[in-house]
């Protein structure tokens, strides 16, 4: 009889430990979706030690930091619709902040739009898509009514040299909100999958912090960039189109003295810590409620900005590094941890790598790449090349970026072509495209360019 009985009590512990298996393997992973606006790689986990992003620098310590991430476009809507679609800008037709990608794409399904279609709740609290051109359908909850653009009141860039402090720890700011959102959403959907997408505006202009974050921060300690000019200046044998006549989010139509550049750059940074400290709540609640174990969290800027370089104070209408580089990082459950990944990545590539790692089936259409293999070792073989275009006063700039190279043409045709050494040139001063001795280094990257989509 003893003997039965314990028969019986192993066979019931180990049909309920193999139901707790079964539980857990079919388990969904929640994602953290943080994004945020006008992010260059300046940041302490990037190497900037001027610059305080603990929160950040920690999620760096959790996951892969990609060394070169790039935008598709470097502005906002274009950025974003590309990157959430999973295609180039040159497919989904989006090259400025007004038009909505349904109108010409009314079936395509949009990233929150697939993880909603397989069972999630999907979430968003602040800036996803582009402020009045949210994919309000896609959201289960916190989907934001959109906007007639055409009649859209234009907003006013006002004073161009704009920097706000603000009181107290910010909480009268919309990205303090924001965080605040995100930590109510974490408790109320802790029991659920969920994909929560939080968007952060700041560092976008005006640079907008604390008043006591601006004290972190000496402006004579400021470095300015080497390339640096009081008005926007293309260097000589560049074409003329790589460099816009005019800034178009700070120092708008002046000169930017020295001291006045490091004060907007302070402010910068300023913003960044402000944007961290908001990250910060938003991990914390996640570790507070115990889902960190079971949380893909991945976290990008949205393009990159000019602070100087080339006399230039904005992200518009360029395809130089600074302009189209931004950090991401990945922290998979079960990936690799507090790694770097020197291979050249695209944020086109988010869409497929988070229906990936969450055992989803990708969806046809898509035109970036799993980095799949990168999360789970940072030093894999990576073979794909990292795409930006733009335009500028109605010329068009494209650009192919390889771990060695950037290679840029404006409207086609060697005259208006860019070739950079990354390696021994990182601020992209000399430009060898007419370089004989580069010749055969121009015709590769030129026929890798040839394979970026083109517009229809």
């Amino acid at each position: 009889m003893i003997a039965n009985l314990r028969w019986l009590w192993l066979l019931t512990l180990s049909l309920l430990v193999a139901v707790g298996h079964a539980s857990a393997a079919d388990g969904k992973l929640n994602v953290l979706f943080i994004a945020v606006d006008d992010l260059r790689p300046e940041l302490a986990c990037y190497g900037n030690k001027l610059v305080q992003t603990p929160h950040i620098d920690s999620l760096a310590a959790a996951g892969v930091r990609f060394e070169r991430t790039y935008c598709q476009f470097p502005l906002c809507n274009p950025s974003r619709t590309s990157l959430l679609t999973g295609r180039h800008p040159n497919t989904t037709g989006v090259f400025d902040n007004s038009v909505y990608f349904r109108t010409a794409h009314p079936d395509w399904v949009s990233l929150p739009q697939f993880f909603k279609a397989n069972g999630y709740v999907a979430a968003r609290t602040g800036k996803i898509f582009h402020g009045g051109i949210d994919d309000t359908d896609a959201w289960t909850t916190g989907g934001e009514q959109r906007v007639n653009q055409k009649t859209r009141p234009k907003q006013n860039p006002g004073n161009s040299d704009r920097i706000v402090k603000i009181d107290g720890d910010g909480e009268s700011h919309g990205d303090y909100r924001t965080a605040t959102r995100a930590v109510e959403f974490l408790e109320e959907l802790k029991e659920q999958p969920f994909f929560l997408a939080v968007g952060f505006t700041k560092p976008h202009s005006p640079p907008t912090a604390p008043a006591k974050l601006f004290d972190l921060y000496d402006p004579a300690k400021i470095p300015l960039p080497p390339d640096f000019a009081a008005i926007p200046t293309v260097p000589p044998g560049f074409p003329e189109a790589s460099v816009p006549k005019r800034s178009s989010d700070l120092f708008i139509g002046r000169e930017a003295s020295p001291d006045e550049a490091r004060e907007v750059i302070r402010a910068y940074h300023a913003s960044l810590t402000f944007t961290d400290k908001q990250i910060g709540r938003v991990l914390a609640a996640l570790d507070r409620l115990k889902l960190r174990d079971k949380t893909l969290i991945v976290f990008f800027g949205d393009h990159g900005y000019h602070l100087g370089e080339k006399g230039k104070w904005s992200k518009h209408n360029s395809v130089f590094e600074v302009a189209a580089r931004v950090p991401m990082i990945v922290c998979a459950p079960g990936g690799a941890a507090g790694k770097s990944s020197p291979r050249t990545v695209q944020l086109l590539d988010i869409y497929p790598t988070l229906a990936e790692l969450c055992g989803l089936a990708v969806p046809a259409g898509l035109e970036g790449h799993s980095l799949v293999p990168l999360v789970k070792d940072p030093q894999a073989t990576w073979s794909h090349p990292a795409y930006t275009v733009c335009t500028n006063a109605g010329a068009r700039g494209q650009s192919v970026r390889t771990e060695s190279w950037r290679y840029s043409e404006w409207n086609s045709g060697a005259a208006g072509a860019v070739l950079f050494d990354e390696q021994a040139d990182p601020h992209e001063m000399k430009n060898l495209a007419d370089d004989p001795a580069h010749k055969q280094v121009v015709a590769e990257m030129k026929a890798l360019l040839a394979k970026l989509p083109q517009r229809e």
